[in-house]
């Protein structure tokens, strides 16, 4: 997850679900046709490289379906520096198949999660997390996105209050959010002085008067 947009994938929100079925995990999105043999590129949304690598069952989701579609995943290999997989799924022999898989989830059964040490989260655990400021307790926002640019970083929706909202990249490491609680589904962080303020400028004058308050 190199690049930090707020839908890295290129990924319409009408060309896939948004979320898998109950019972599934998204494991990764495709985004596209690689050459002409029938291999797609998928953006992952897991840490785990075997899980594109390894050959053996995987599962495909989309609009359409009523259920995930088993399909064999063939073999797999990662691009260097791009944050992308290549994938070929078997029954997928050329380009045209490939791009018709275009947005569609890559997905495995939900209790297929590999045991991870302390301080370690799935990704799809922090979505939808409220995230609060450790020091005052307002509600910053709600994670909505991680992605990686050589540490992961947590995209937070932030409300302004006047029904819009801006992404906050709050970077994803102890200093900064030293509190992931799943089992009372909240985060904590101590964003540095400025953070912030970058994406709310409300934020700036609400602390420019402070200021010329405690500063007669």
């Amino acid at each position: 997850m190199t690049n930090p947009p707020s839908n890295p994938t290129g990924i319409s929100s009408g060309k896939a679900p948004l979320v898998p079925p109950v019972g599934w995990m998204e494991i990764g999105s495709i985004v596209g046709a690689q050459g002409i043999k029938g291999e797609v590129k998928v953006y992952p949304n897991s840490d785990f490289p075997e899980r594109f690598e390894r050959a053996g069952e995987r599962w495909l989701w989309g609009t359409q379906d009523l259920e995930p579609r088993s399909i064999q995943l063939k073999r797999g290999f990662e691009i260097p520096g791009r944050n992308l997989y290549v994938v070929q799924l078997e029954g997928i022999n050329n380009r045209s198949q490939a791009e018709n898989l275009r947005g569609q989830m890559l997905l495995l059964p939900a209790t297929d999660r590999p045991k991870l040490s302390t301080g370690e989260y799935h990704s799809q655990d922090l979505i939808d997390l409220p995230v609060f400021h450790q020091v005052t307790g307002l509600e910053i926002g709600i994670v909505t996105d991680i992605f990686t640019a050589g540490h992961e970083v947590l995209v937070v929706s932030v409300p302004h209050g006047d029904g819009k909202t801006s992404e906050a990249m709050i970077p994803f490491v102890k200093e900064i959010v030293p509190v992931v609680d799943l089992a009372n589904r909240r985060i904590e962080i101590l964003p540095p002085p400025g953070l912030l303020e970058l994406y709310l400028p409300n934020l700036t004058s609400q602390k420019q008067d402070e200021d010329r308050e405690s500063n007669p």
